[in-house]
């Protein structure tokens, strides 16, 4: 299921005699799993801290527990430590984490969706802002809310119709519009509440 090198377990087994704990081991679980964010966790657990329906891997004096609900997020994944002559580094390399790209066939809602998780968002993000999908319909349609410091900012439309509109069509032909469902009057924390600027995608 999870394949640990040799060289990554004497790496864990001297991390965990250094703490001191009787039977402490190490549990892995993935963070944001199917998305673009995901990324799995290590952490240090005790028995006392176990839920009880982890996959326990027998690493020949101490045990990797995967959270039960990231086992099928895991499966197949590698862990390796490596030594150079600056130190060590571990890297955890797991294909299913992420999910998959939906295919053509997928809906259009899917389709829109992953491209807002894995590229629109994170450039937002630099303005403290976040762009919901609230809706794509049969006509092509596609709704979306801002939140964060685009929610009430003065940039808003020209991020959504220089940027997140510009981006959407080069992926997806099919789309014929993309509205803005935001109430910007409502804002709290706007990134910018000007009337000029430049756009935060693109």
């Amino acid at each position: 299921m999870i394949g640990l090198s040799d060289s990554a377990k004497n790496y864990f087994r001297h991390l965990l005699a250094q703490q001191d704990i009787d039977n402490l081991g190490i549990r892995m679980k993935a963070v944001h799993a199917g998305t673009p964010k995901a990324d799995c966790v290590l952490e240090y657990v005790e028995s006392a801290d176990l839920a009880g329906d982890e996959t326990r891997i027998d690493c020949e004096g101490f045990n990797v527990y995967v959270e039960a609900a990231s086992v099928d997020w895991l499966r197949d994944a590698e862990v390796d430590y490596q030594v150079s002559a600056t130190g060590g580094q571990l890297t955890i390399r797991a294909p299913r984490i992420k999910g998959s790209v939906p295919g053509e066939d997928a809906p259009l809602a899917n389709r829109v969706q992953y491209v807002l998780d894995s590229e629109i968002n994170p450039q937002i993000a630099a303005h403290g802002g976040r762009v919901r999908l609230v809706e794509a319909d049969a006509d092509g349609v596609v709704l979306l809310q801002f939140g964060g410091g685009c929610h009430g900012c003065g940039m808003a439309d020209v991020t959504l119709k220089q940027g997140i509109e510009k981006t959407l069509r080069g992926h997806f032909p099919e789309i014929t519009a993309v509205r803005d469902a935001t109430d910007h009057a409502s804002g709290s924390n706007p990134y910018f509440r000007g009337k000029s600027g430049a756009s935060a995608v693109g």
